[in-house]
């Protein structure tokens, strides 16, 4: 045989292999299994790989921490490769994505998983990609707005907040909640019923969708629900899936192209859906009368309590080298969102 034919040979060889390798995915997350992100999202996600792959792509899930660590760690797990891809929020790792911290800050986004996604998706295209030039971001998405549950004391008026300690999930929501007059308690999303149960915090500020996955509504008796109007949230949660980029750079380019499609905004709005599933279903299954509601006067006074933080936060990061007052002007554009 040619050694031509042999070197044609070998390529044709090595091209088939590279196309019939199978990929497995390990993704970890810090929810139980039975959460929405896991049930609704990211097995049917995984699902759909492995069928267009024809079992090329494969998922192994690893929720509740079980790659070892916090859930602060979990970015750094997908950068160092424990995990090949992570479900987390850029907040738990408080600094790392500053960009993106300008849509959280109170006030500027609207309730509602789609509604908040499409701007999220947005911003971090125009003024977010540098955060994230570590990974491959495979979605970027919201919690859908923040409300305030509390075990013993309702919260309807801006004077309720005072003498409260409420969990706060990132250092954006403690500087919101001070702003309010309440005592922020930051703590990890697994320990926050046992907190609350415990007498450790009052409440929490939290999505209706984290309410069931994490028994919020077993310790918590009095709830605000300013979801379901125009106006914009309390605060919020950015979410995100993160991909280890040496494994998807590893990976033949048709199964890129299969992750790729079913990734980025496709994967953004798929979590939008689910997660306006997810909150309309724990608002609904909130017992008759625990959920208080907010009337005009009172819903601008904790706006302008509330105004100082977005400014304060720009301030900051100009003075750490990001031009902070236009990320707040970027995603108060993109939102529509009123000084």
């Amino acid at each position: 045989m040619k050694a031509s034919t042999i070197s044609l040979l070998g390529a044709c060889l090595l091209a088939t292999s590279a196309h019939a390798e199978t990929v497995t995915l390990k993704i970890g997350h810090f929810l139980p299994a039975a959460s929405n992100a896991q049930a609704n999202v990211i097995e049917p996600w995984c699902a759909d790989l492995k069928t267009e792959s024809n079992g090329r792509l494969e998922c192994e899930i690893y929720p509740s921490m079980q790659l070892g660590g916090t859930p602060a760690a979990l970015a750094d797990m997908a950068r160092n490769g424990v995990a090949d891809i992570v479900w987390t929020a850029p907040g738990y790792s408080a600094g790392k994505f500053p960009r993106v911290e300008a849509l959280e800050l109170p006030f500027m986004l609207p309730y509602g998983g789609q509604a908040g996604n499409a701007i999220i998706w947005d911003y971090y295209e125009q003024y977010a990609q540098e955060d994230f030039k570590p990974f491959k971001v495979l979605a970027l998405f919201g919690d859908g707005g923040m409300d305030i549950h509390t075990r013993d004391k309702a919260v309807s008026k801006l004077e309720d907040f005072q003498g409260l300690k409420l969990r706060a999930s990132s250092r954006t929501a403690a500087k919101t909640l001070e702003a309010l007059g309440a005592t922020p308690v930051s703590m990890p999303p697994a320990q926050m019923t046992e907190a609350i149960s415990k007498g450790v915090v009052d409440g929490a500020m939290a999505t209706w969708e984290v309410v069931p996955p994490t028994k919020l509504d077993e310790v918590t008796h009095h709830h605000t629900a300013a979801m379901g109007t125009d106006r914009k949230a309390f605060g919020y949660t950015v979410l995100t899936m993160l991909m280890n980029k040496r494994k998807y750079d590893s990976m033949p380019d048709d199964l890129k192209g299969i992750l790729d499609r079913h990734s980025g905004k496709a994967l953004s709005e798929r979590f939008g859906t689910a997660w306006d599933q997810a909150m309309g279903e724990a608002l609904e299954a909130a017992p008759q009368g625990s959920v208080a509601s907010i009337d005009d006067a009172a819903y601008q006074a904790m706006q302008q309590a509330a105004a100082k933080v977005p400014e304060a936060w720009a301030a900051d990061m100009t003075d750490k080298g990001l031009d902070g007052h236009a990320l707040v002007d970027g995603v108060r554009q993109l939102a529509g969102t009123e000084r």
